[in-house]
């Protein structure tokens, strides 16, 4: 079984439904400490595929060389 990649995209979204249910009148502090979590954890997830992605850029110097970083 292979597991499944992480969507920075998607990683944002699940950052708004978060933010969504913790905004709520209602919602018990367990909850919420459930939810903040798990926000912290996508947060970090987003993190590190921007890190990645940065990591993965191409410079072009004047000559037009590449270099990776």
């Amino acid at each position: 079984m292979t597991k499944k990649e992480f969507q920075i995209d998607q990683g944002f979204d699940k950052l708004d439904q978060i933010l969504e249910k913790l905004e709520s009148d209602d919602i018990r502090l367990s909850d919420a400490v459930k939810l903040y979590t798990e926000g912290v954890e996508v947060v970090k997830k987003c993190k590190d595929s921007l890190d990645k992605v940065e990591k993965e850029l191409i410079i072009l110097d004047e000559n037009g060389e590449e270099y990776e970083f």
